[in-house]
């Protein structure tokens, strides 16, 4: 049940976390959070049409220290990410998919900085300035079974994709279709030492 906050945290976070680490090679996954999206249920978000990644540089490392204080200067010696795991909890996706940014296609001279601030707690994002270059794809009516894994920060600075800017659009092929209804895992993962 994808709108039972504690079931989702028993049973999913689990499941995500195994699923990283088979997929990933990750040593060690922890999940932060989940955001459930349907514009039809009240206090639930809406997707977003704003292009964004959900860090940066200097935020992505925040996290750990945020989540994980007494083992975050060890865990920062070490390749780390921070992938989000988003799926339909409904399909097929037909209003609202997610369209991602090659990132073959966008330089760091793209990116935006912005403070994202909280009650709670003060984050960055980035934004990303609009160029022709950029190559963009969407995942046409994704299914209960497909996920995707968002690459929201890489470590590794060594010519592999760091981070992914990704969005919400109006589908035009798709007038009166129902509301996409999705949800997003939030996770710290660690890579083994030399990876």
């Amino acid at each position: 049940d994808f709108y039972d906050a504690d079931e989702i945290k028993r049973v999913y976070y689990p499941e995500v976390e195994q699923l990283l680490k088979d997929r990933l090679g990750a040593s060690r996954v922890f999940v932060f959070d989940h955001n459930v999206r349907n514009a039809t249920k009240p206090g639930l978000a809406a997707p977003s049409r704003q292009v964004h990644n959900d860090h940066t540089v200097n935020s992505a490392p925040r996290r750990v220290r945020d989540h994980l204080p007494d083992d975050a200067e060890e865990l920062l010696k070490h390749r780390f990410g921070i992938v989000n795991v988003w799926r339909p909890v409904r399909g097929p996706v037909l209003d609202s998919p997610l369209a991602l940014c090659d990132a073959r296609s966008f330089t760091d001279d793209d990116l935006i900085a912005s403070d994202l601030v909280y009650t709670h707690v003060r984050g960055e994002t980035s934004r990303v300035e609009f160029s022709p270059h950029h190559r963009w794809y969407y995942f046409s009516e994704q299914q209960t079974d497909e996920v995707l894994f968002i690459r929201v920060h890489d470590s590794a600075d060594d010519g592999r994709a760091r981070l992914s800017f990704h969005t919400s659009f109006e589908n035009p092929l798709t007038p009166g279709a129902p509301p996409r209804e999705s949800i997003e895992v939030r996770t710290l993962v660690f890579f083994p030492p030399g990876a």
